[in-house]
């Protein structure tokens, strides 16, 4: 089975195809979601690509419904359209893709939720301490990055010579969207997003926590209304606005030139890493590994550095090395009580081996009506 996965994330569209020995071909990074030229580039890529059996879509939200991948019908559709106001930066752009890819495979499209590697969380890290009548709306703590945690806990326990389900593990997702997760018995068990992307970290355009008293005084006594307040808080909040930009590259340069508003975005974000780190990690009866994914976690060694030395109250040791370019590397020195790892994230690995689990899947496509 060659299964053709593409990627929707907040800032670019990455696809590739996967064999079934899991080996890529093609894989490449194109522009941003929803923009034209990506689109087009989109078209391209599938229509010159060789014969593919199956399209796995990587679908942030999945809201109280969608558990485990599911194929994509006519049904299925206007329940993701049902959730998509829930995730704005992501779902939107992906669910145009999945209309666009309609008119031009004719396989199986299969939706992989972030969300459901977190399905299951605790009712006490899942449960909101708001009204009844909120939470029956289903007002609760999803979480995300689930495709990435689960890749991080499968290579980790790998790399450790342990068994996922022994392996008490934190995962630090830290990429323009950021979350951390803590994984007990191959489950996870506390995660710092919630409802929504939004909640948790500080990340490179979108705010993370903030006091929704001030929300409300913004709203109430300043005259900002929910569209604008949405607006800025996904798309001009985090680091880039404390600098003018979300590239975390560009932040640590100027911050090593002596700029004070960069140097005091990166301290910024690395209180927030590691104070999130901490505080999953209370859901968990040991600490054997802590690992950092996507692109931040895997290529700026000054954050994980400054996040693990931090990180003392927990056993976390500042890393003894540098990883491997381009390799999953143990970053921890000889003998560490806990383990520090940089894994490469690979959510198109993991899409394509749940699509694999699936029993069933249809020869053809399923019909989608896209006039949505």
């Amino acid at each position: 089975m060659r299964v053709l996965v593409v990627n929707t994330g907040s800032s670019s569209v990455k696809l590739s195809v996967v064999g079934h020995g899991g080996e890529t071909s093609g894989a490449t990074t194109l522009g941003p979601p929803g923009d034209e030229a990506t689109d087009r580039d989109i078209v391209a890529y599938v229509t010159g690509a060789e014969a593919i059996d199956v399209v796995g879509h990587r679908i942030v939200h999945g809201g109280a419904e969608f558990h485990e991948p599911v194929v994509i019908d006519a049904a299925v559709r206007r329940g993701l359209d049902a959730v998509a106001a829930l995730a704005p930066v992501h779902m939107p752009p992906a669910l145009r893709l999945i209309d666009l890819l309609t008119a031009h495979v004719d396989v199986p499209q299969v939706a992989c939720f972030d969300t459901a590697f977190h399905a299951w969380l605790p009712l006490a890290a899942a449960t909101y301490a708001i009204p009844e009548r909120w939470r029956e709306l289903g007002v609760r703590r999803y979480g995300f990055h689930g495709l990435s945690c689960a890749w991080s806990l499968r290579r980790a326990a790998v790399m450790l010579a342990l068994e996922p389900s022994d392996l008490r593990v934190c995962v630090a997702h830290l990429g323009a969207g950021a979350s951390v997760s803590a994984i007990r018995e191959g489950h996870s068990v506390d995660t710092s997003m919630g409802f929504t992307p939004l909640e948790g970290l500080v990340m490179a355009t979108r705010s993370g926590s903030v006091d929704p008293g001030a929300l409300m005084w913004l709203q109430t006594s300043r005259g900002v209304g929910a569209e604008g307040m949405s607006d800025q808080l996904e798309h001009a909040s985090g680091v880039h606005a404390l600098t003018g930009t979300g590239d975390m590259g560009e932040v640590l340069r100027r911050a090593g030139s002596g700029d004070a508003a960069a140097a005091l975005a990166r301290d910024v974000y690395v209180h927030s890493v590691a104070a999130h780190i901490a505080g999953v990690a209370t859901s968990l009866d040991r600490l054997d590994a802590l690992v950092f994914t996507g692109g931040v976690g895997e290529n700026a060694g000054e954050i994980r550095d400054l996040t693990c030395s931090r990180l003392g109250v927990i056993g976390v040791q500042r890393p003894a090395r540098q990883p491997q370019t381009g390799v999953d590397s143990v970053i921890s020195g000889d003998g560490a009580a806990i383990a520090v790892l940089v894994i490469h994230a690979r959510e198109d690995l993991e899409i394509a081996r749940e699509i694999r689990a699936m029993p069933d899947l249809p020869a053809r496509a399923p019909r989608i009506d896209t006039a949505h």
